[in-house]
């Protein structure tokens, strides 16, 4: 089985191709914000290079949220396409249950976040499961950085992704140690481990309908909401 998974719900941009729960691509690029003019033409490069065709995907897999608006809703609106084009099944995955994949094998908790401006962050907690997949310890929630370090256990907790380097000095204030520095491949979101998870629930009868597929963003937009929209913040 093939499965096509891609990312663009952060400032990044990825692409993977798996047979089995085998790796045979993992694609990164810190595509900005230009996910609509890079995604496609990175897809068809990438098919290129591997000789795999679209006939020969048998599972499209993409994060569905939260993250950055723009790049969600465009991953989303792909896979649906594709979906709807080939007849082939999606599963959606979480994007913070993507980043928790970096956490493996530590036993501990992983505590995965995003920025999403205004002193708040996309948070979930996690722990792996017997399989070494993310399982769900706290579901994913838009919370300020203050009341999530206010509302974590005392456990020894694992800190990853964009949001964990934003407010790394406060962490690191509540819990030493407990984040890694810029640089660390463990705050990277990779498509791969968005497709490893996607094999993991197919096969065990998951899926989604490509007619209601659709993004979870956790907050309106700016524009949905009627606020002005600050350039900074027009991704989120």
């Amino acid at each position: 089985m093939i499965t096509l998974a891609m990312e663009c719900a952060t400032d990044t941009l990825g692409l993977s191709l798996l047979e089995g729960k085998e790796i045979l691509t993992d694609f990164y690029l810190g595509a900005g914000r230009h996910h609509a003019e890079v995604l496609l033409p990175a897809l068809e490069q990438l098919l290129f290079l591997t000789g795999i065709t679209m006939g020969q995907i048998d599972l499209l897999a993409c994060t569905t949220g939260p993250g950055s608006f723009t790049g969600v809703r465009i991953a989303v609106s792909t896979v649906k396409g594709l979906a709807l084009a080939t007849g082939k099944p999606i599963v959606g995955i979480s994007t913070l249950e993507a980043l928790a994949m970096n956490a493996f094998p530590s036993p501990g908790l992983t505590c995965p976040l995003l920025d999403a401006r205004r002193e708040q962050v996309y948070a979930g907690l996690y722990r792996m499961d017997p399989d070494g997949f993310p399982e769900i310890v706290t579901p994913d929630r838009l919370t300020d950085i203050a009341q999530l370090i206010r509302d974590l256990p005392a456990d020894k907790i694992d800190f990853i992704g964009g949001g964990a380097l934003r407010y790394r000095n406060r962490l690191l204030e509540s819990r030493p140690g407990c984040c890694d520095p810029a640089g660390s491949r463990k705050h990277r979101l990779h498509a791969s481990a968005v497709g490893l998870i996607a094999v993991h629930r197919y096969c065990q009868g998951q899926g989604e309908d490509p007619l209601t597929f659709s993004p979870n963003y956790f907050r309106p937009s700016d524009a949905e909401a009627g606020k002005p929209i600050r350039v900074e913040e027009a991704h989120h």
